[in-house]
């Protein structure tokens, strides 16, 4: 049996999303609570085969834990946007009735000078439950043949 092994609710989220979008049938998720939490659920689960999907910072974390490795760069969210755009980010956002809100972030004296990627990433952590939330709305929201290839790769691996 294979088991996908992911850092955070948001990662489980986007791949059942995109996995049901694909038709795929997806296998059991398991969210480790960050990225020192993989070593201890692969002793679990010892004789699966083990995917991982990690953020670059901690692919460290992963390796030589799992079968195969996917890794976003730097994560998750800067891969839908990479895969989607700014303006297409920005048009979820906007269906969700927040794009005043990311406009109010954009304009503090922090964020001013930023590049538009590091604000929406500031955006979707500054909230509690933004994350998981739009892992699902980014999910919905990328062509399927735009899927970020971390994901891409995941899913075809699976």
């Amino acid at each position: 049996m294979t088991v996908v092994l992911v850092e955070g609710e948001s990662d489980r989220i986007a791949l059942e999303t995109l996995g049901a979008r694909l038709g795929i049938r997806m296998p059991q998720i398991r969210v480790v609570g960050g990225s020192k939490g993989a070593r201890r659920a692969a002793g679990d689960l010892q004789g699966e085969r083990l995917i991982g999907l990690v953020d670059a910072r901690e692919r460290g974390d992963f390796e030589g834990v799992v079968d195969a490795l996917f890794v976003c760069d730097p994560d998750l969210e800067a891969e839908f946007v990479r895969a989607l755009g700014v303006s297409g980010v920005e048009a979820v956002i906007a269906r969700q009735g927040e794009l005043e809100s990311f406009r109010n972030l954009q304009r503090q004296p922090f964020q001013r000078d930023r590049p538009a990627d590091a604000q929406l990433a500031r955006f979707f952590g500054g909230r509690s439950g933004n994350k998981a939330r739009y892992a699902r709305l980014l999910a919905d929201a990328v062509p399927l043949d735009r899927v970020p290839p971390p994901l891409a790769g995941l899913l075809r691996a699976l």
